[in-house]
């Protein structure tokens, strides 16, 4: 039986006697999808900081997250809540050597199609990419990154000093976000109270935890965060931080769709331009482990590391452009 271990209340390190005054927020943001107006940056970084402090109250945490949910975020709220965000964990140390960083998120894992990310993690490492996987451990009916990790032998990392190890091994490290950022994961186990998702489950996603730049592969499931994420990545992400590409996920995940490739948008030095395109409808179908398990999809993707099977052509186009970005980045 699962066992969910995400803390019920902010870590007793973060909470802070000054309460926030958030009704002001809550009066422009939660006026309904026609009626609310959306946050500068700076307040959307004190808002979110407050939240992450413990500063807010229950009754005005849940108002806020359920007006973003109906409000939806604009690319500025965004940035603030992920200045806010950053400034919440330590940044890990950026790897030596030729390529930047590759961060793949993995917060959905796979229900109908075996979850092949970390075939991608696996994949990219070999190539001497640093690849670093954050998310969780476990979901209830889905089968995640980190359990199929684990069926390979590969255990998650505790501290940086478990992904300089990993990197130089040319191994993927997974991290979990209760271990990479713990404040965030407490925002995200508020789902099991409020049954709906709130905004770091998006913050999550374009997480960038490193020193210096990186690769973030970024995914989205609804047509708008398209949108949102695009005005995101093109004017408010700090270039500094890197680059991203952004892609329809794979039942959430970033990893490419095996049987016909998404199209893969490229958001570099303040540019956006088209690096894959999506293929047309086709009745040919990639090769694909037959069971969806933890255990099976492990014994497959060994398969495909070894030569035995083939790799779906769209994930080898995806590593392709990742190892090249991530060696133009780091360049």
């Amino acid at each position: 039986m699962h066992t969910d271990t995400r803390p019920d209340t902010p870590p007793a390190s973060q909470s802070a006697s000054q309460p926030f005054p958030a009704a002001p927020f809550i009066k422009e943001i939660g006026r309904g999808v026609k009626g609310a107006r959306s946050m500068s940056r700076e307040d959307a970084a004190a808002l979110y900081t407050a939240i992450l402090e413990g500063r807010v109250s229950d009754l005005e945490l849940g108002a806020i997250l359920l007006a973003m949910r109906i409000k939806g975020e604009s690319a500025l709220e965004l940035a603030g809540f992920m200045d806010a965000a950053e400034a919440s964990f330590a940044p890990l140390p950026s790897p030596p050597g030729d390529c930047a960083p590759v961060l793949i998120p993995s917060y959905n894992g796979a229900r109908k199609l075996a979850n092949l990310t970390p075939l991608l993690a696996l994949l990219l490492a070999r190539e001497g990419v640093p690849v670093l996987v954050h998310g969780v451990q476990a979901d209830p009916g889905r089968v995640t990154t980190a359990e199929i990790l684990a069926e390979m032998g590969l255990a998650p990392s505790a501290t940086s000093v478990d992904l300089m190890d990993a990197f130089a091994a040319r191994r993927p490290a997974f991290m979990p976000i209760e271990t990479l950022a713990p404040r965030l994961a407490w925002m995200l186990s508020l789902r099991r109270i409020l049954g709906v998702r709130n905004s770091t489950h998006t913050l999550v996603k374009i997480l960038q935890p490193f020193e210096g730049a990186a690769l973030r592969l970024v995914s989205y499931t609804h047509p708008e965060y398209l949108q949102t994420l695009g005005e995101y990545f093109s004017i408010a992400a700090p270039l500094v931080r890197g680059d991203a590409f952004l892609m329809r996920g794979t039942e959430g995940e970033t990893v490419a769709n095996p049987h016909r490739a998404q199209q893969i948008e490229w958001f570099h030095g303040g540019e956006r331009t088209v690096l894959v395109e999506r293929d047309a409808p086709t009745d040919l179908l990639a090769e694909v482990p037959e069971a969806r398990d933890a255990a099976a999809t492990a014994a497959w993707i060994g398969r495909a590391l070894r030569g035995e099977v083939a790799v779906p052509p769209s994930i080898l186009a995806q590593v392709e452009a990742c190892v090249r970005a991530a060696r133009a980045l780091r360049a």
